[in-house]
């Protein structure tokens, strides 16, 4: 032992002899700089511009999660420039799942099971409509399909009947949850774009913000963790170096969910559906830019 250091301080392994010290290179071998050095992440990240960005996107998708809902698609477009089309939902994929979970912890009494259970066997299935899908539609496609099957959800959701209330009438047929659920589960499995169909049915059976918000997190939790194995052995999008890009945004992942809460509790009823009305159009057009 050199310089002073004792056993205690230094771990020997015998096939290497490479020693390591403790307690500080310790924390350096198992922090995320450790892992990014051994993990190249130069063919997807290396610029501070790029860094920057999915910072962004990653802090947008937080507080999508726990209150703006429809606003990750404008993160969509951001990360499908940096890192292309089908990569990206590799990448954004992990990031909505780490979501899902803090929005299911913080909203998870307020979901409406009954909407959640119209919903989910017609998502499924509009995840192999996508896979089949992804073998006609070239990479360049996909951001307009999901914009078309977006617009046409907005369509859907406003035609109203005369109604006093403006209801739409059309909640009441059997075969308009599932339709949401196919569309849904359509444009998740493309590009993880499902949010502002959902933000679409949700608003359409009027639910209050928190019921809004607690659906959503219960469905794309379901729905998220369900794509994993498709997105790993399908398409082969999600590697050892894009999940660890996503444990290091997930600081910012937190501080947008913190967000997001604090946004919808001082929003007021009405004013929280107009945001998101007005947020899903927007953000849908980012689609076709």
């Amino acid at each position: 032992m050199d310089n002073g250091e004792t056993a205690g301080d230094i771990f020997l392994f015998d096939h290497k002899n490479i020693k390591i010290s403790s307690p500080a290179t310790i924390y350096f071998l198992t922090s995320p700089l450790f892992f990014s050095h051994m993990l190249d992440l130069s063919p997807i990240i290396h610029t501070p511009f790029q860094w920057a960005v999915a910072g962004f996107c990653a802090f947008v998708i937080g507080m999508s999660k726990t209150g703006v809902q429809g606003i990750t698609t404008l993160s969509i477009p951001l990360l499908a420039l940096l890192f292309g089309g089908k990569p990206s939902t590799g990448i954004i994929l992990p990031l909505l799942c780490m979501a899902d979970v803090m929005a299911v912890i913080h909203y998870r009494r307020n979901a409406e099971w009954k909407y959640i259970f119209k919903l989910l066997p017609a998502a499924i299935a509009g995840f192999f409509v996508a896979l089949a899908a992804d073998r006609f539609v070239p990479e360049a496609q996909f951001k307009r399909l999901m914009a078309v099957c977006i617009l046409a959800g907005i369509a859907v959701m406003l035609l109203r009947t005369g109604s006093k209330n403006g209801e739409n009438a059309l909640i009441r047929k059997w075969w308009y949850g599932p339709s949401f659920g196919l569309l849904g589960g359509f444009t998740t499995m493309i590009g993880n774009a499902a949010g502002p169909v959902m933000s679409v049915y949700l608003l359409s059976v009027r639910l209050p913000k928190y019921a809004f918000v607690g659906t959503s997190a219960w469905f794309f939790l379901i729905v998220n963790f369900l794509k994993i194995p498709l997105q790993v052995f399908v398409w082969d999008n999600i590697s050892a170096a894009s999940l660890l890009l996503d444990v290091m945004l997930l600081p910012l992942l937190a501080l947008g969910a913190v967000a997001g809460v604090a946004l919808v509790k001082r929003m007021p009823e009405h004013g929280y559906r107009k945001m998101i009305v007005v947020l899903t159009v927007l953000s849908t057009a980012m689609l076709l830019i």
